[in-house]
């Protein structure tokens, strides 16, 4: 079986090997086994389920949240001569009912479907008894009602094991630590899975964190070095977005908004600019981006900060699925620790939920204040242990001077405890500074003893001491007095002088390299053919209404510029050119590399023939 399977992933998809665990994953599901695969966004899930569908027999299900994704998935199946089609609200009920009709004919290959759609009894009863060859559950994560991304549709999947006995059910997700993981199995009820753990790691992204100083004039800094590239820009307000959108603008970008407060019209607009024009920005809120395969993105910049890791990598894990040199920014400050502590105390949910959120949160911040290797801090807290440092994100790059803060930070726990446990980080750098102001004189802070002690350091960098004292745990913003400082239990050792500090030297710009690895995807003399090549896919792309990269990947043309087909055989040992691609588009790529090949000949020819003689 694994033989069939080789060759359809070389006719079909157009590539000469597994990537990863795919083999294993794939050898299980044909196996009928129930599995659990968890691998990093762009490590090449969707092969793992869509490969053991077609070669079982009967139809795939594939279960997933995300409009989006299943319309991407779907058109890029189509253009390889898979039978696949969707069946979710954006369609009418005689649309859906003509899937189901497909189905039950034999006549689909693969059939995506959103978890509350196919819960409902009207689709179960249309698909029990039916050749249903694998089940598979993108997104698996959203099963956790303590991770990231919770669906309550997804705690109903669990009845798939008695309504379809014997078919291979797999659970799929990108973002699960061991403890989501054993939630996932039990919540699904998956039948003794296998577990594929594949690792976290996305070596071509570099991670960059910056304290918040100028939010826009950091970001302008960070986008020269991205103009005419698609990224994602990430805001926590939908007025934010719509004020970052109009700037960018402002700015000479091709920037859009997103986010839930626009039309369903405009959000559909905005996005299918997104991904079918090069070089389009996104500013959204975290409303955006879940189901987007878009791979060329070349950066994911936050301006604030996510609620927990798991939301950060998930977010930043849409930028580089090429596996190309890209970036995920940051910038985040103090402002942003007391308003999102805020948000989690003002919440909804029991005692419980606000402690499991805190910790997410804690992590979070603790992660941005690191002073070692950044990649292994993130791959630590996924469980994953690395030897080496990264030398790609901005610790390695720009390791952090670190310096000695225990007097300051005793200064400054003095200060809020002899002004009451009452006020905000504003109030108490006042005093500390010794700043006359009407607020200080108001409440007698200028004859405190803690009055100007605090001269030896900058408005500025006592905010960055608050900033991490906050996520060590020596301080904590009290909600309830509208984000007044209070000590904490682990206060008092480093009041009493039992404990030492050390603290970050916060950069006085941005801790970036300039340079980018491999931003160009082509030498210099290449160029005039990569443009002519990404035209011609554009111009195919816009003809059926289509994203470029669904025609093929900028891999896919980089690597025909180096190969230099000039025959359609030539052109199908090219990686992501299957049959049926290169029956379509074969002709038209191999048109315009002759061309080029012929016009470089004609150059060179009329060059040597204008050289002096030199008898």
């Amino acid at each position: 079986m694994m033989d069939r399977a080789r060759k359809l992933l070389s006719e079909a998809y157009g590539y000469s090997a597994f990537r990863g665990q795919q083999h294993d994953v794939i050898e299980a599901a044909l196996a009928g086994r129930d599995c659990l695969v968890l691998m990093p966004t762009g490590g090449g899930k969707s092969l793992c389920y869509q490969l053991p569908s077609l070669l079982r027999g009967g139809t795939g299900i594939v279960i997933s949240p995300l409009i989006a994704l299943m319309r991407d998935q779907v058109t890029a199946l189509t253009q390889i001569g898979i039978r696949a089609a969707y069946l979710n609200s954006s369609l009418g009920w005689h649309a859906q009912e003509q899937v189901l009709d497909d189905v039950a004919a034999g006549t689909l290959d693969l059939v995506y479907v959103a978890p509350e759609r196919l819960l409902q009894p009207r689709t179960l009863e249309r698909l029990v008894g039916l050749p249903i060859s694998l089940i598979a559950i993108d997104e698996a994560h959203c099963v956790s009602q303590w991770g990231h991304d919770f669906r309550q549709d997804y705690l109903g999947l669990d009845v798939l094991r008695r309504h379809f006995p014997g078919v291979p059910r797999m659970a799929l997700t990108a973002t699960a630590d061991a403890r989501t993981r054993d939630e996932i199995a039990k919540r699904l009820d998956l039948a003794d899975p296998i577990r594929f753990v594949g690792g976290f790691d996305r070596p071509n992204i570099r991670y960059s964190v910056a304290v918040k100083t100028d939010a826009r004039a950091q970001l302008l800094e960070f986008l020269a070095s991205h103009r005419d590239e698609a990224g994602i820009v990430y805001c926590l307000s939908r007025r934010s977005v719509d004020a970052i959108a109009s700037w960018l603008c402002d700015q000479g970008f091709d920037a859009l908004p997103y986010h839930a407060g626009l039309s369903a019209g405009a959000r559909s607009a905005n996005q299918d600019r997104f991904l079918r024009e090069d070089g389009v920005v996104v500013v959204a809120t975290i409303a955006f981006g879940m189901g987007i395969d878009k791979p060329d993105v070349r950066y994911v910049a936050h301006l604030d900060l996510p609620k927990s890791i798991e939301s950060y990598y998930q977010e930043t894990g849409r930028a580089g699925r090429d596996g190309e040199p890209s970036e995920a920014w940051m910038v985040y400050g103090l402002q942003d620790v007391v308003r999102m502590g805020r948000m989690i105390d003002q919440s909804d949910g029991d005692d419980r939920f606000k402690r499991n959120e805190r910790d997410k949160l804690d992590a979070l911040l603790g992660w941005c204040e690191v002073t070692q290797c950044r990649r292994n801090s993130l791959l630590k807290y996924f469980g994953e242990e690395s030897a080496a440092d990264c030398g790609n994100c901005d610790v390695c790059l720009s390791p952090p001077v670190t310096w000695d803060a225990t007097v300051a930070a005793q200064k400054l726990l003095s200060c809020v405890v002899r002004s009451g446990q009452r006020f905000g980080p504003g109030h108490v750098i006042d005093v500390l500074l010794g700043k006359a102001s009407e607020k200080v004189a108001k409440h007698g802070h200028d004859t405190l003893s803690t009055f100007g002690i605090g001269g030896e350091l900058t408005d500025a960098q006592w905010r960055s001491v608050i900033r991490q004292l906050l996520v060590r745990g020596y301080l904590r913003a009290d909600v309830e007095r509208y984000g007044a400082l209070v000590l904490t239990h682990a206060s008092r050792p480093l009041l009493r002088g039992d404990v030492t500090l050390r603290l970050r030297e916060d950069p006085t710009a941005p801790a970036r390299s300039r340079k980018r690895r491999g931003a160009q995807p082509v030498a210099e003399e290449d160029m005039g053919l990569w443009n002519a090549l990404r035209a011609c896919r554009k111009e195919l792309a816009d003809a059926q209404g289509v994203p470029p990269y669904v025609i093929f990947h900028d891999a896919t043309l980089a690597e025909m510029i180096a190969v230099r087909p000039r025959t359609t055989s030539e052109m199908l040992g090219v990686s992501g050119i299957g049959k049926t691609k290169l029956e379509k588009y074969g002709d038209e790529f191999l048109r315009v590399i002759r061309a080029a090949d012929d016009d470089a000949e004609a150059a060179a020819w009329a060059i040597e023939s204008d050289e002096p003689s030199t008898s």
